[in-house]
C-alpha cells in the first residue's frame, strides 16, 4: 500500500545525496530480483521500456537501487500480480509515484533516522508527513513504503535486528499516539470493526495504521493482533457485534489458514474483507467470500465504511 514517483531520488535538500552519488544504501539489481521475485530480465525491461524506476549508470558500474526504486518495482510487481498489463500498470505507477516531491523526502529523512537509530527522528518524520500530506497520505505514501524498506534492509543484512526493532516500535508508538488523540467513537456507530491477522501471520502495522485512520474518521475499531486463530476471531466477533472484520495475511504459507478465518467469519453472516500479500494475485482470491481490499489502506476504509453504512444505515457522523 504504497504510492510511486518518476525521480530516482528525492530532491537534494542540504546533506541528501544527489541521483548520481554513491549510496551504500543501494541493493544490488541481482538482490532485488531474488527477494521481489522479478527475473533480472524483467527488471532491465521494466527499466528500458517503461523508464520505471528512473535510473542513472556510470560506464562499467552495476545497477544498485535506491529504497524509493526498491518501492517503485514492488508496486510494479504487485500491479502486473494482479492481472494488469505491463504498459498500463507503469503508467499507474508513473502517476502515483511522486518520490521527487514531500512523500520522498519524509520517506528518505525516515529511513536516515531509522539507520542510525534515531526513535525521536522517525518519529518527526511522521508528524512531518501528516502536516504535510495528513494521515491518510502519511500513511500510505510514506509510513507503509518505508518500513517495506527496512523489511528489505533486514534481509539482504543491511541492518541488524535492532534497527528493525527500533524502527518497528519507534513507529507503532507513532500510530498509538494518533489512535490516542483521535476523535472519540459516534454515539450512533457503537459497534466496531474487528482488525485481525491471519492465524500464520504476525506483522500488525498495516492494521495498526488502518486503526489510526478509522478512528480519524469517527469509527470504532478493534485489533486483535498478530497470529489470531479462526475461533478467536469468530468468539470476538460475537462478542462484540462487529459490524465488520478485516483481516489481513502477507505469508503465502498462511493463506490457506487465513481463508478458512475469512469463511467462518462469512457463514455467520458478517462483513468480512481481506488484504496483504497473499492476496495480491487474482488467482489467490478465487473463491474466497468477502471483499478484497487492494494495496492502500485509505481506499480500504473508504471500502469498509461504505459497506457497513449500507448494512447498518448509519455513519461516523451519526
Amino acid at each position: 500500500m504504497a504510492t510511486w514517483s518518476d525521480r530516482s531520488v528525492p530532491p537534494d535538500r542540504g546533506n541528501v545525496r544527489g541521483p548520481d552519488a554513491a549510496d551504500n544504501r543501494g541493493v544490488a539489481i541481482a538482490d532485488v530480483s531474488s527477494i521481489l521475485g522479478v527475473p533480472l530480465p524483467t527488471l532491465r525491461s521494466w527499466e528500458q521500456r517503461y523508464g520505471l524506476p528512473a535510473m542513472s549508470h556510470d560506464r562499467g558500474r552495476h545497477r544498485r537501487y535506491l529504497p524509493v526504486q526498491v518501492h517503485a518495482i514492488r508496486l510494479m510487481r504487485d500491479a502486473v500480480a494482479r492481472g494488469e498489463q505491463a504498459g498500463p500498470a507503469a503508467a499507474k505507477v508513473h502517476r502515483l509515484l511522486r518520490i521527487g516531491g514531500d512523500a520522498g523526502v519524509i520517506i528518505h529523512d525516515l529511513l536516515e533516522a531509522s539507520e542510525h537509530p534515531d526513535a525521536h527522528g522517525i518519529r518527526r518524520a511522521l508528524d512531518d508527513a501528516v502536516g504535510t500530506l495528513g494521515l491518510a497520505n502519511c500513511v500510505d505514501d510514506v509510513l507503509l513504503p518505508a518500513m517495506r524498506q527496512v523489511g528489505l534492509w533486514w534481509e539482504i543484512g543491511h541492518c541488524d535486528v535492532g534497527q528493525e526493532r527500533t524502527t518497528t516500535a519507534s513507529v507503532r508508538a507513532w500510530l498509538d499516539r494518533c489512535m490516542a488523540f483521535a476523535p472519540a467513537p459516534a454515539p450512533a456507530q457503537p459497534r466496531p470493526i474487528l482488525l485481525a491477522c491471519g492465524p500464520s501471520d504476525l506483522h500488525t502495522i498495516g492494521l495498526e495504521a488502518m486503526a489510526a485512520l478509522l478512528r480519524e474518521r469517527g469509527w470504532s475499531c478493534r485489533i486483535l493482533g498478530a497470529h489470531t486463530p479462526t475461533a478467536t476471531v469468530v468468539t470476538a466477533t460475537r462478542a462484540t457485534g462487529a459490524a465488520a472484520v478485516v483481516l489481513v495475511s502477507q505469508l503465502a504459507t498462511g493463506r490457506r489458514q487465513a481463508v478458512e478465518s475469512i469463511c467462518a467469519v462469512h457463514r455467520i453472516r458478517v462483513p468480512v474483507f481481506y488484504a496483504g500479500t497473499s492476496f495480491n494475485a487474482r488467482r489467490s482470491r478465487v473463491g474466497v467470500p468477502g471483499q478484497y481490499l487492494g494495496n492502500r489502506i485509505q481506499d480500504a476504509c473508504s471500502q469498509v465504511i461504505g459497506v457497513v453504512t449500507q448494512a447498518t444505515g448509519t455513519s461516523a457522523a451519526g
